[in-house]
């Protein structure tokens, strides 16, 4: 009966649905305040919840994605200057 009751609760839950937009948003104010972070156990703590927050809507290959893109931004704007 206990099972039955576990299954019950899981399927009566909801999940919430984060949009990518609200993701973007959060980690970039959470990235302006890492930078005026003086502690360095703080900023740990908020890098920590960045990535957190990140992977709630993004995997592994979306990171990899960014980082070829700002590589590639870098390297043009290396070659305009």
């Amino acid at each position: 009966m206990s099972d039955e009751l576990h299954t019950e609760e899981a399927q009566d839950e909801e999940f919430e649905e984060i949009s990518s937009e609200e993701v973007d948003r959060v980690i970039a104010s959470l990235e302006e305040l890492i930078d005026g972070v003086e502690s360095e156990n703080i900023r740990t703590q908020l890098e920590t919840a960045s990535n957190s927050i990140f992977y709630l809507v993004y995997d592994e290959s979306d990171l990899e994605d960014d980082e070829e893109e700002e590589l590639l931004d870098d390297g043009i704007t290396a070659e305009a200057a």
